[in-house]
């Protein structure tokens, strides 16, 4: 049973050179105005002025109640908070710049950079989440606080942004802010700048051992066993689940004794309609395919911009696995079983969002 073992994303695989690697870290009383007998001195009036009211007038005679106000919203109030707010803001960018140039941040073992995945690059893509596909978020609760846990998603769109869009709904709608730990493909790995940016988002390659290290570590994961056969499929067979491999998204959560989370994304479907395959060109490439769209290739670069579909991500109840023996991780029956159950979740769930869903932009 050891291709079980291996998460299959477009075929199975395993890891080369998957060795330990050690977390690194990036180097390079005051003084009253009373009176020496301990009483207290008596207030003279300004020329032209009054003596002020004592505390002990009441609450109508404590200020007049419009001054302030006024003061607080056009004064010298409001622009200081401002400026406060602004200097804090270029004083934290600045030493974000000096901790990148001088090396004096970390990354874990997989090369994950937290701190520029938190203040660069979520929010870079939050925007896209919240204004340009409106992500609606359902089910958050499902995803423990603490601890290791597996979220399985269907996958979709030509190009996978529903990956990135499922990594900032975890972060920004989780109480914790948990950070979701993406299983990618080797090909994203192989490709100049998507290959760093991807490590530093907290992505790895989708093999069991490193996906198995990350949940006893107590990281949420995030597969996608669909892969290519599901990102790259034609629009006629949008939500409509392709095969989920032999389960070894199963097998590694069994092992480290995770849960499995069920995740349904409505919405990626439609923002790049796949409506034929360039497969001469994409062998050319070294592509698993090519996509051929209403907009692409005919118009160019204009042709990638995805449609502004509106999102829905709904996370299901999650199926426990702690309470099967060690060497279930080596059952094909209940791998089987409980991969069979996970996607029937996910394409029931699939089903009643879209049925629920009253239009595909709004």
């Amino acid at each position: 049973m050891a291709d079980a073992k291996v998460i299959p994303f477009d075929d199975d695989r395993s890891r080369s050179g998957s060795a330990s690697r050690p977390a690194r870290r990036r180097t390079g009383a005051g003084s009253g105005g009373g009176r020496g007998d301990g009483s207290t001195a008596p207030v003279s009036a300004l020329p032209g002025g009054r003596l002020p009211e004592s505390p002990s007038d009441g609450a109508e005679g404590a200020q007049d109640p419009q001054q302030p106000q006024e003061e607080a919203v056009g004064g010298v109030g409001a622009p200081a908070d401002a400026s406060g707010g602004w200097d804090r803001r270029i004083a934290g960018g600045l030493a974000f710049l000096r901790r990148r140039v001088t090396g004096d941040y970390e990354v874990d073992e997989f090369g994950y950079d937290k701190e520029l995945t938190d203040q660069v690059l979520m929010s870079a893509l939050r925007p896209l989440a919240d204004k340009y596909f409106r992500v609606e978020v359902k089910g958050i609760e499902n995803i423990p606080s603490d601890g290791g846990a597996l979220i399985v998603a269907n996958h979709s769109g030509t190009l996978p942004l529903d990956g990135l869009m499922l990594q900032v709904a975890v972060h920004d709608n989780h109480p914790a802010e948990r950070h979701l730990r993406l299983l990618a493909a080797d090909l994203v790995f192989h490709l100049p700048v998507v290959n760093e940016l991807a490590r530093k988002a907290g992505h790895t390659l989708a093999c069991a051992e490193d996906a198995q290290r990350l949940l006893e570590l107590g990281e949420i994961v995030g597969v996608m066993p669909e892969g290519f056969k599901g990102i790259g499929k034609p629009f006629g067979d949008r939500y409509k689940l392709q095969r989920f491999g032999r389960g070894g998204f199963v097998s590694t959560a069994l092992r480290a004794g995770a849960p499995i989370v069920p995740c349904s994304i409505v919405g990626a479907e439609e923002i790049y309609p796949m409506i034929g395959n360039a497969k001469t060109l994409a062998r050319l490439l070294g592509f698993p395919y090519f996509p051929i769209t209403p907009t692409f290739p005919w118009l160019g670069p204009l042709g990638a911009v995805p449609l502004p579909t509106k999102w829905t991500i709904q996370f299901g109840e999650p199926i426990p696995t702690d309470g099967y023996p060690p060497e279930a991780a080596e059952d094909p029956m209940l791998m089987f079983n409980l991969t069979d159950q996970v996607r029937e979740q996910i394409q029931h769930t699939l089903y009643k969002l879209l049925v629920q869903r009253r239009s595909v932009f709004f």
